[in-house]
C-alpha cells in the first residue's frame, strides 16, 4: 500500500525533509493589503517575506487557507493517483477552517476519485484520514515527521492511525515571542483579550518575552523571560531534558521566523544539539512558516516536541 502524507504550510519542517519524502503541502496565502503571498513551504520565498518591509506589516495580514474546493482539486488531480492512503494532517481548527475544508472535501473525494483511478490504471481502493494535529508551528513539524517515519517503517495503516491519534493530543510546540506587543495587536485582530493592552506596553518596557506552549488545541504562556536570548535558552536547555529524560518519539523540529541559519548560533542550541545526538534523536531546521511568523511575529523561535509532560521548568 503507497501511504501518502500531505500536511498544510504552518507544518513547520525543512525543504529537504518535505521534497525528500514525498510530502504534499496545502498552501496557505497571506494577505497584506493589496498583496498576496502564497506559502508553499518555498525557501526563496520565505527569505524573501523575511528580508523585505512585508514581515514588518505581517500584524495586519489575513491568512486565506485553501477551500473545501481547493482541496477536493488537489486530491482528485494528484493525490488519489499517487497514493492508496493518504493522512491529512492541518493546524488546529481552533485556529483555522483549514481542517473542517479538508474533512468536508474528503467526502467528496471519496465520492468522486474512482473514475479517475481507473482512467490512470490504478488498481484498488482509495482512502483517507484527516487529522487535527492539535499543536503549532514546530510542533506540528515534529508530528508529521514522527508520522513519516511511521509510514516508512512498514508499519499497518490501521497501527499507523492509532498511533497518530495518541502522537497528536502529545505533540507540542513551544515559542518564544520576541515582541509582545506584536502578539497583543494579532490577539486584538483576532477578538482575543488574553493580551491586555498595558501588559503589552509594560512587557515591552520591561523587555519581558512570553514562552507560549500549544498543545491538545490550546495555546497559553509557561513562561515570561527577561530579554528574547534568556527566553531562546531557556526553551533549547527544556529541550535538552526532555530529550534526556525520554521523548515519545525520537525528534525535535526547530523553526524560525527569519533566516534559518540563525538558529544555530543562537544561546542554547549546542546543548540542544548534543543532547539529540547523544540519544538518537533527529533534529530537524527550518524557517518558520509565513501563517505562524504573521501569528506570533517576525523573529520568534520555535521548538517541537512529542512529550507525555509539557512542564516548563521555572529555572
Amino acid at each position: 500500500m503507497r501511504i501518502g502524507l500531505v500536511v498544510d504550510s504552518g507544518c513547520d519542517l525543512p525543504k529537504s525533509f518535505i521534497d525528500e519524502h514525498g510530502i504534499l503541502i496545502l498552501p496557505v496565502s497571506i494577505r497584506l493589503g493589496d498583496q498576496i503571498i502564497v506559502d508553499e513551504r518555498d525557501p526563496e520565498r520565505t527569505r524573501q517575506f523575511y528580508a523585505t518591509e512585508a514581515s514588518e506589516k505581517a500584524h495586519g495580514a489575513e491568512s486565506i487557507p485553501f477551500t473545501m474546493e481547493q482541496i477536493k482539486a488537489l486530491f482528485l488531480d494528484k493525490v488519489v493517483v499517487d497514493f492508496d492512503y493518504a493522512l491529512v494532517q492541518t493546524v488546529p481548527k481552533s485556529r483555522s477552517p483549514i481542517f473542517t475544508n479538508a474533512t468536508e472535501a474528503s467526502h467528496a473525494i471519496l465520492r468522486e476519485y474512482k473514475p479517475i483511478r481507473k482512467q490512470a490504471g490504478v488498481e484498488g481502493p482509495f482512502a483517507l484520514r484527516v487529522t487535527d494535529s492539535q499543536t503549532l508551528f514546530a510542533g506540528q513539524g515534529a508530528l508529521a515527521a514522527e508520522t513519516m517515519r511511521l509510514i516508512q517503517s512498514g508499519m499497518k495503516i490501521t497501527e499507523i492511525r492509532q498511533s497518530v491519534e495518541v502522537l497528536a493530543s502529545k505533540a507540542t510546540g513551544y515559542a518564544v515571542v520576541p515582541d509582545i506587543y506584536y502578539l497583543h495587536k494579532r490577539a486584538k485582530k483576532r477578538g482575543d483579550k488574553s493580551v491586555s493592552w498595558a501588559g503589552a506596553i509594560l512587557g515591552n518596557a520591561l523587555d519581558i518575552k512570553p514562552v507560549l506552549c500549544a498543545r491538545q488545541d490550546e495555546t497559553f504562556p509557561v513562561a515570561k523571560m527577561r530579554g528574547f536570548d534568556a527566553g531562546v535558552e531557556a526553551m533549547f536547555r527544556h529541550g535538552a531534558r526532555c530529550i534526556e529524560r525520554g521523548l515519545m518519539a525520537p525528534v525535535v523540529c526547530v523553526s524560525y521566523a527569519g533566516d534559518e541559519s540563525r538558529i544555530r548560533q543562537m544561546p542554547g542550541f549546542d546543548r540542544l544539539a548534543e543532547a539529540a545526538k547523544r540519544h538518537k534523536v533527529e533534529l530537524l531546521t527550518s524557517s518558520m512558516g509565513l501563517t505562524g511568523a504573521v501569528n506570533i511575529g517576525p523573529g520568534a523561535l520555535s521548538i517541537g516536541m512529542i512529550v507525555d509532560d509539557p512542564a516548563f521548568p521555572a529555572d
